[in-house]
């Protein structure tokens, strides 16, 4: 069994217990920030829709990024109300793009 080490969300603040190669592969996609199950996908889900409408030239993924670290910079509240709010966010998307 792989051993499990905590680690700290760095848009949110948001801990989670993780194994050592899921964390090396969250970091490796994410130039070597650790970002938690939320925030990754709302990063990905960020970048997807700036490659699809065109907005953003040559940013992507970093640029989708920044940004997500900006907006939870922003948020002064606990982790667990981030995630909520992060939630609503994500959702409200989904359905704004049906």
């Amino acid at each position: 069994m792989e051993e499990v080490e905590c680690a700290k969300c760095e848009c949110c603040g948001l801990r989670e217990d993780c194994t050592r190669d899921y964390i090396l592969g969250v970091r490796s996609a994410f130039g070597g920030r650790w970002l938690c199950g939320l925030c990754s996908e709302a990063v990905r889900d960020e970048a997807a829709r700036g490659r699809r409408t065109k907005q953003q030239r040559g940013g992507g993924l970093e640029e989708a990024l920044r940004d997500h670290m900006a907006f939870c910079g922003n948020c002064r509240r606990s982790p667990a109300s981030r995630v909520a709010d992060g939630m609503r966010q994500m959702l409200r998307r989904r359905s704004n793009s049906n």
